[in-house]
């Protein structure tokens, strides 16, 4: 929680620029999510048969269900960022909003923790997601062996 709140006052001293490089990171990293979701898409249905065997069946439909979550929250995600992209407007455009600048620091310190704690949220999932791929590969690769 100390991050997120030296993370917010840092807000206070981000340039326009510090802002615009933030958001163009944020898309940047929303978009790759994208495509790795597709991966992990086509990894659940290359094991799809042992995923829903009984003894997985719970575990998969509570990652099919987060992976399916996750691909709505980035395209969400994407689509405030780029708004945010196109509000930095207000703060370049040499005309002193006071009102305005302070809404859209506001706006940002916003998606510096929403942006964080999902990209943490998506990183457990993906960690579950490989750590059971890995154990039913592990499993397959030990009854070819028999």
């Amino acid at each position: 929680m100390k991050t997120t709140k030296t993370q917010l006052k840092l807000v206070e001293w981000f340039s326009a620029e510090d802002m615009h490089l933030a958001s163009k990171q944020w898309l940047s990293e929303l978009t790759f999510l994208k495509d790795e979701q597709l991966f992990f898409e086509d990894l659940i249905r290359k094991y799809i048969f042992e995923l829903i065997a009984p003894n997985q069946f719970n575990k998969t439909t509570k990652i099919v269900e987060s992976l399916s979550s996750s691909r709505k929250k980035t395209d969400d995600l994407i689509k405030i960022v780029q708004a945010h992209e196109r509000g930095l407007e207000v703060m370049v455009d040499g005309v002193d909003q006071v009102i305005e600048e302070e809404v859209y620091k506001n706006e940002h310190r916003r998606l510096i923790i929403e942006v964080n704690e999902f990209l943490k949220g998506y990183q457990d999932l993906k960690e579950t997601l490989f750590d059971t791929i890995k154990k039913i590969a592990k499993s397959d690769k030990k009854r070819l062996n028999e």
